[in-house]
């Protein structure tokens, strides 16, 4: 089972790689919508992390995906330039899945 990142931004997908974990960074709606398609495809993909940015610019795609799919695991990830309300929550549950601590 592996990890995917799908990344706003240069540095998240960097920081990412250093850990082992491959992605992909995106910018537009319709190429967010189709990173996701292939994310979803790849059966060997256990853990898909998408930036908290990217993840508002599709909320109901987003809520489809955790809904209806078991694997993988779709978890927002805090973007590096705004963090939002919940980013705490969301730093610790990614600390506590794979041991990557994001500040």
């Amino acid at each position: 089972m592996k990890m995917y990142v799908i990344s706003d931004n240069l540095d998240t997908l960097l920081g990412m790689r250093l850990c082992g974990v491959e992605g992909e960074v995106v910018h537009e709606k319709e190429a967010l919508e189709r990173a996701l398609e292939r994310a979803l495809k790849d059966k060997e993909l256990a853990v898909l992390l998408v930036t908290e940015k990217l993840s508002l610019s599709v909320p109901e795609k987003i809520t489809q995906i955790k809904l209806s799919h078991k694997t993988p695991l779709l978890v927002e990830i805090p973007t590096r330039s705004k963090p939002s309300k919940s980013t705490s929550a969301i730093t610790q549950y990614v600390l506590e899945a794979i041991g990557v601590k994001l500040n």
